[in-house]
């Protein structure tokens, strides 16, 4: 079941909050309000609301200090400052410190400012989501590299077993086609080495034949990112894959045993097909 939306509210001015409130009287949203930063950093640590909304002007401590303070004990939430035009510069520049969501200033909308919250719940279930299937990935790359140890152990005494070899190499195989997203792996000859079923399915089996040299097939957008890992050793994009929006990684591997090469992971949008 979802978990319901809560959201924060904090202001110096009393009509300030109480139009907040009606404003949100017909939304299924748990309502919370405080008068001050500290105030509000004290009801989240007693309640988690994943919706902050703070005005900037505030005596003591001002919006982007308070939403400093909440990025650090409740860094999932969605954070908005609400301000007068006067003070959009200042705030403009102080965006990322608190990493503010969105600046709406004063006074506002009520139908963007219902927009806005409606965008931010989503962006807060969406990014949920990703960190549900980052910690999934982590799981299996864990349990991957677990079996890789015991594996290499077994290997190293009945190597001489074709039929282990095959075994060994399935069970590799299942537990890629078991990770919930795509993988790609390459060595450092732009060769294609590894890939799992999803990846077949994100690809529409355009590009991604074992043996097959990433610069006979692959569009170009993804041989440009493998070049930005190769330099960098890691690397991000959110970009489309034959239809498919998401989030492409990569990490380059260089380890002994000729343990060499690049690994892609595409991590689906939420709602996207993949």
């Amino acid at each position: 079941m979802e978990e319901g939306i809560k959201i924060l509210c904090v202001d110096d001015e009393q009509n300030v909050l109480n139009a907040l409130r009606r404003l949100f009287l017909d939304n299924d949203y748990a309502i919370f309000s405080a008068a001050s930063g500290q105030e509000g950093l004290n009801i989240l640590a007693q309640e988690h609301a994943q919706i902050i909304i703070s005005d900037y002007r505030m005596p003591g401590m001002n919006g982007v200090e308070f939403l400093k303070e909440v990025c650090k004990l409740r860094p999932d939430t969605v954070r908005i400052v609400l301000s007068g035009y006067a003070d959009a510069a200042a705030i403009v520049s102080a965006v990322n410190e608190g990493q503010i969501y969105k600046f709406v200033p004063k006074p506002w909308n009520d139908d963007e400012l219902r927009v806005t919250v409606a965008n931010a719940v989503e962006r807060y279930f969406l990014y949920k989501r990703n960190r549900e299937l980052a910690a999934e990935l982590q799981e299996k790359n864990e349990a991957l590299t677990k079996l890789n140890s015991e594996l290499e152990k077994l290997l190293e005494e009945k190597s001489s077993h074709l039929e282990f070899r095959s075994r060994v190499l399935a069970t590799h195989q299942n537990i890629l086609n078991s990770i919930p997203v795509g993988i790609l792996g390459i060595d450092f000859n732009n060769t294609i080495v590894l890939y799992n079923s999803i990846w077949v399915d994100i690809t529409g089996n355009n590009w991604y034949a074992l043996g097959q040299n990433i610069d006979d097939s692959m569009p170009q957008d993804i041989i440009n990112f493998i070049g930005e890992v190769r330099d960098k050793h890691k690397s991000a994009k959110s970009l489309e894959i034959n239809g498919n929006y998401g989030r492409l990684l990569g990490a380059l591997m260089d380890y002994e045993h000729n343990q060499q090469g690049i690994i892609l992971a595409f991590i689906c949008e939420e709602g996207i097909s993949c």
